[in-house]
């Protein structure tokens, strides 16, 4: 499929962990999209729905679901958790064919994933004139900077870091972040805004470790390696940790005339 790195695919081996072990969405990010769209939404398309956790959060509150995903390990375990109404496509965003569109396009933490070229005509081609598009995700980071520190140093012989790099080269103190940036100099959007939610949580040491066995930096590293660098930084935690998960929304909407 085009442009899905190596990385972007490795999610379906542990498609049950990441249902168990990644946080969800709050209804605080659906009462925002809705703000932000000024009407009622009725349908919308989810591009790398991974496991479900934002395809639940919209369809449980009526809007008809069409629901993307280019594994289909990944697939077959979101089907688990939505409800009958949600249409699942097994694609990726560039293998969508332009046809029906949508009130809203949104993606939850898969944005970054899609081939950067022709990535938002694309996205316009599947969204009614005046339609909105979200993009929401952020890293889960370890709270206490000391506890960091120590996986940090854990995990240096192996990675020198398991984030993801902003696709556009966009700084992390600058005032707009990626996807906003580039949707603020795209000709197919306008409006654009950039949001924050705020969140924080405890989980044990264990299932922070197997937090991270969902995430790609260590699913793409050989099987010994992986369970190295786990073995190392367990040694490092505390019984439990505090995590940062803030969720950063950009909200756009498609020009009428584009």
């Amino acid at each position: 499929m085009l442009g899905m790195s190596g990385r972007a695919l490795s999610f379906g081996v542990v498609a049950e962990a990441y249902e168990r072990f990644r946080p969800g969405y709050p209804v605080e990010l659906f009462d925002m999209v809705m703000a932000y769209a000024g009407h009622p939404v009725r349908t919308a398309l989810e591009i790398g729905a991974g496991t479900g956790k934002a395809t639940r959060l919209f369809a449980q509150r009526g809007i008809t679901v069409t629901a993307t995903e280019p594994d289909g390990s990944m697939l077959a375990e979101l089907r688990k958790h939505v409800p009958p109404s949600v249409r699942t496509v097994r694609s990726a965003l560039e293998d969508l064919r332009p046809g029906e569109r949508y009130g809203l396009v949104y993606a939850a933490a898969a944005l970054h994933w899609t081939n950067p070229e022709g990535r938002w005509p694309r996205v316009a081609a599947l969204l009614e004139p005046g339609g909105v598009f979200a993009s929401c995700g952020g890293p889960i980071r370890l709270a206490d900077p000391a506890v960091e520190e120590a996986v940090r140093a854990a995990r240096a012989p192996f990675l020198d870091s398991d984030e993801i790099p902003s696709p556009d080269g966009t700084p992390p103190d600058h005032d707009m972040q990626w996807p906003g940036t580039e949707l603020e100099r795209s000709e197919w959007f306008t409006g654009v805004q950039q949001s924050l939610i705020e969140r924080r949580f405890t989980m044990s040491a264990r299932d922070y470790v197997c937090h991270l066995s969902t995430v790609s930096a260590y699913l793409v590293l050989p099987a010994l390696e992986r369970e190295r660098v786990f073995g190392q930084i367990v040694q490092v935690l505390p019984d439990r940790v505090e995590m940062v998960a803030d969720i950063t929304v950009h909200l756009a909407r498609r020009h009428y005339g584009a």
